[in-house]
């Protein structure tokens, strides 16, 4: 195959994870440096209503340490059930991912609010790819959707971010509730199954399907590209995915690496994966 007649986005995985902690500002400044088309983030909101920038809801080690403890069990920090800044006390940049060998730390990164990384909008024209992260199973988690929707929304407002910023989620409830809310920020289904690609994006009111990766074909893209779906598939960090991704066409690529991807994207030729 050769380099694709038409742009596919680089999204940034949680800013650029397989190089630089994940989630944090310069994790998030890198990828953008590097040239990625979006930085894909996830949040959550704390106690006091402050939408901060984390994948899991619990901050807890070994990648986030937090105050010392004389005694007790080690330390741990439910995200709902604390305060801005005790959430500021973590520091999250430290331990390398043991699966990313190239990683580098930044100690002393702490907990971006979603404005932290609003912030970065002058560095230059990439877009914001915002997932919510909603737990159906464990309301005490994060706010009901129509609130989270609403969080988010303001956070977007403020910045003047709504032509730059798409929502992502698993949970149709909070893509569905930002829809009535501001149906004119962009949407993305998030989903894990092997489902139809054009049933998962209208299930949501959302105009890309964003699948993982292993799902897609070029038949389903297409299906999806005929209704007026876009298609950006997620976590995808080898060659031979980015191959095949970009052989069915697809519209964007979520990765861990978008350095490599980028490099990947500009080889004028390939020979054929396996070759």
């Amino acid at each position: 195959m050769s380099t694709p007649s038409r742009h596919i986005e680089v999204h940034g995985h949680r800013g650029a994870r397989a190089r630089y902690s994940e989630n944090t500002l310069p994790g998030f400044e890198y990828a953008i440096a590097v040239g990625v088309d979006a930085i894909e983030l996830d949040v959550a909101v704390t106690r006091d209503n402050v939408v901060v920038v984390s994948h899991d809801p619990v901050l807890e080690g070994p990648l986030c340490t937090g105050p010392a403890k004389p005694t007790g069990p080690s330390a741990r920090a439910v995200i709902r059930g604390s305060t801005f800044a005790e959430l500021r006390q973590w520091d999250c940049g430290s331990v390398r991912h043991p699966d990313f060998a190239q990683q580098r730390t930044c100690p002393g990164a702490r907990v971006p609010s979603l404005d932290e990384v609003f912030a970065l909008a002058p560095r230059g024209g990439f877009r914001f790819n915002v997932e919510i992260k909603s737990f159906p199973d464990r309301p005490d988690l994060a706010p009901e959707p129509d609130e989270f929707a609403r969080l988010v929304w303001d956070a977007i407002r403020n910045r003047r971010q709504e032509e730059r910023t798409i929502v992502q989620s698993f949970d149709v409830r909070v893509l569905r509730a930002m829809k009535r809310l501001a149906p004119e920020i962009a949407l993305a289904a998030l989903f894990e199954e092997d489902l139809d690609f054009v049933e998962a994006a209208q299930l949501a009111q959302a105009g890309t399907a964003a699948p993982e990766h292993r799902w897609v074909t070029t038949d389903k893209v297409r299906s999806a590209h005929a209704a007026g779906i876009r298609v950006v598939p997620w976590t995808a960090n080898q060659p031979e995915d980015w191959e095949r991704l970009a052989d069915a066409e697809v519209d964007g690529i979520i990765t861990d690496d978008p350095e490599a991807l980028i490099a990947f994207f500009r080889v004028p030729e390939r020979a054929p994966v396996g070759l």
